[in-house]
C-alpha cells in the first residue's frame, strides 16, 4: 500500500525522523493561501500524487507570499499531472504545504526488502534528487548497499562504514547515523515494504531532514494498523484497482486491450506471456483465486470489462479446488447481466472441465482446448 508524502512524513515524525515543518494538506486555493500565511508567509506547495518527477511536471512550486500561494494552488489543484512514471497523468486533488528550506547537499537513502539475501537492505548514494534507477545505470559505483542482519540489527560501525563508502559529508556522519536508525525503526514497526528518502537533505543551517519521502506498507500487515485503513483506499490512483481491492480481488491494470481472468498467479503470468507471444497486449492481471464460486467469477468478469480499453477477454482456468462448471456458470451469469459486446474465449481444464464445456456449448462463448490456442484466438479476434 502506497502512502502519500504527507502520510509518510506523519509516520516518520512519530519515530523522531526530522521533516520540514508543514501545515498539512489543502484541497482549495483558499486553503493553500491560509496554510502559507500560517507557516510564515512563504511556503512550498507540493502536489500529493503517487508518482516521482512531480517537480519537473510542475507539481511543486515555491510561493513567496500568501497571494502567490493562492494562485499556485489554483494552478496545481485539479491539474492533470503527467510524469515519466505516469505519462497518462494523475489529477491532483490535494497539496502539501511545507516550509521552504535551503538545501546545501542532497543524498539518497532508502530501506527495502532484498529477496536474494532475505534481509532488509539500506541503499545510500551521494547522488540524491535523481531517480535511483538512473544513478544505478549511469554510475553504479555511486550506490552503496548495507544488508541488515535480522538477529543482530543495526551496528553503528556498519552504518558509519556505509556512509563513508557512499562519500557522504563526514561532518554529518553522527546525524545521519541517528537518522538511519530512526528511519529503520519506523520502517520495521510500521511493517514497511519501502521507505525512500530522496532527497535526504543537509540544509544550510545544518539540519539533516527528509525533504521528500515515499513509504509503502505491506498489505498483509494492515490488520495491525487500523489507523491506516482510510489511507488504504487512497493508495490506488487507478479506480479499477481500487474497486478490486474493495472486493478482495487480485487485479493489476496493465494498459492493453486483452482482458484476462485466470486462477493462480503462475497461470495468470503464463497466460500474459502467451498473449504477448501471440502478438497481443494484456489489459490486466487478474487471479480469481482458488475455489472460486460462480458469484465471484461473475464479479471478476465485471471488473475486467469495466476497463474501456478491453476489446476481448481470455478466461483461462485450470481446475483443482476450483470447479470448471462453477466458473462456467459465473461467466454465463456475467455475460447475461453485463450486456457483453466483446468476444470472450474460454479455456477450461481439470476438475469438471467436461461439465463446464457442456454449459459453455449452449452460449456464444468461444471455446479453446489449450492456453496457446486460446491466446491465438483472442488476439485474432481483437486484432
Amino acid at each position: 500500500m502506497k502512502l502519500h508524502e504527507y502520510q509518510a512524513k506523519e509516520i516518520l515524525k512519530k519515530y523522531g525522523v526530522t521533516v520540514p515543518k508543514n501545515t498539512g494538506i489543502a484541497t482549495t486555493p483558499a486553503e493553500v493561501r491560509a496554510a502559507v500565511e500560517a507557516i510564515g508567509g512563504r511556503g512550498v506547495v507540493k502536489a500529493q500524487v503517487h508518482s516521482g518527477g512531480r517537480g519537473k511536471a510542475g507539481g511543486i512550486k515555491v510561493a513567496n507570499s500568501p497571494e502567490e500561494a493562492e494562485q499556485i494552488g489554483s494552478q496545481i489543484l485539479g491539474m492533470l499531472l503527467k510524469t515519466h512514471q505516469v505519462p497518462e497523468g494523475i489529477t491532483v486533488q490535494q497539496v502539501l504545504i511545507e516550509e521552504p528550506i535551503s538545501i546545501a547537499q542532497e543524498y539518497y537513502l532508502s530501506v527495502l526488502p532484498d529477496r536474494n539475501s532475505q534481509r532488509n537492505v539500506f541503499i545510500l548514494s551521494a547522488k540524491g534528487g535523481m531517480d535511483i534507477e538512473a544513478v544505478a545505470e549511469e554510475d553504479p559505483d555511486a550506490i552503496v548497499r548495507l544488508s541488515v542482519d535480522p538477529l543482530v540489527g543495526l551496528n553503528d560501525f556498519e552504518l558509519r562504514e556505509a556512509i563513508a563508502k557512499a562519500k557522504l559529508d563526514p561532518a554529518y556522519t553522527n546525524k545521519i547515523v541517528v537518522f538511519m536508525r530512526q528511519l529503520y525503526r519506523a520502517y520495521m514497526e510500521s511493517d514497511g515494504a519501502l521507505a525512500e528518502i530522496n532527497p535526504l537533505a543537509i540544509t544550510a543551517d545544518g539540519r539533516v531532514l527528509a525533504a521528500d519521502a515515499k513509504f509503502q506498507i505491506d498489505d498483509s500487515a494492515l490488520f495491525r494498523h487500523a489507523e491506516l485503513e482510510a489511507a488504504a483506499e487512497e493508495s490506488f490512483e487507478d479506480p479499477i484497482e481500487a474497486e478490486a481491492h474493495k472486493q478482495d480481488i487480485a487485479y493489476v491494470r496493465l494498459g492493453g486491450n486483452v482482458g484476462l481472468m485466470c486462477n493462480g498467479a503462475g497461470l495468470t503470468m503464463s497466460t500474459i506471456d502467451e498473449v504477448k507471444r501471440a502478438g497481443g497486449n494484456p489489459a490486466n492481471f487478474l487471479d480469481v483465486g482458488g475455489g472460486a464460486q460462480a458469484e465471484r467469477v461473475s464479479k471478476c468478469l465485471s471488473l475486467v470489462l469495466s476497463d474501456p480499453n478491453v476489446k476481448g477477454v481470455l478466461i483461462n482456468i485450470f481446475g483443482g479446488i476450483t470447479w470448471c462448471d462453477e466458473v462456467a456458470k459465473g461467466v454465463i451469469a456475467g455475460t447475461e447481466t453485463l450486456n457483453v459486446k466483446v468476444p470472450i474465449v474460454v479455456r477450461l481444464a481439470g476438475t469438471r472441465a467436461a461439465e463446464g464445456a457442456a454449459l459453455l456449448a449452449q452460449t456464444n462463448l468461444i471455446p479453446a482446448t489449450t492456453m496457446q490456442e486460446a491466446a491465438a484466438k483472442i488476439v485474432s479476434l481483437v486484432g
